[in-house]
């Protein structure tokens, strides 16, 4: 898993760059893809190129959901903040559930960061399960 996305809320923006901040080393080999002010965040901190897409409000959040979508992104951290509204509501639920559908591992707070950069299986050539949709594609097709 070496493409990692990262989208924080404004409320959450500092919290994520705490916990990157910790783990430099960890992201120095990696394509970091992110929303925009939050990439801008990154790439300062980490010192790397970060790919910054549109900020999230303003249709980042779906430029990293299709990118979910094609195959080009292995990991979704998302520290997304539950204690403020955000009207870009619906955009934050259709990413989750992208990397939900395409079965990438997705981060939405720092433990389940913890978890997933500590994992053995991130240590290792994981291939995580690609669904096949093919039998969804083909539903409304005659044969």
């Amino acid at each position: 898993m070496k493409n990692i996305a990262l989208v924080a809320h404004d409320g959450k923006k500092a919290t994520l760059l705490e916990w990157i901040g910790k783990h430099k080393a960890f992201f120095a080999d990696k394509n970091l893809v992110a929303t925009g002010t939050t990439g801008k965040l990154i790439s300062d901190a980490l010192k790397q190129p970060v790919q910054c897409m549109a900020s999230g409000p303003i249709g980042g959040d779906q430029q990293i959901g299709a990118l979910i979508a094609e195959q080009k992104i292995d990991w979704l951290i998302f520290f997304w903040d539950p204690l403020s509204s955000q009207p870009h509501d619906p955009d934050v639920k259709a990413l989750i559930r992208l990397a939900v559908v395409w079965n990438i591992p997705v981060a939405c707070n720092r433990a389940t960061a913890d978890f997933i950069i500590h994992s053995s299986l991130y240590q290792q050539d994981y291939k995580r399960e690609v669904p096949d949709f093919s039998a969804h594609n083909k539903r409304m097709t005659k044969e």
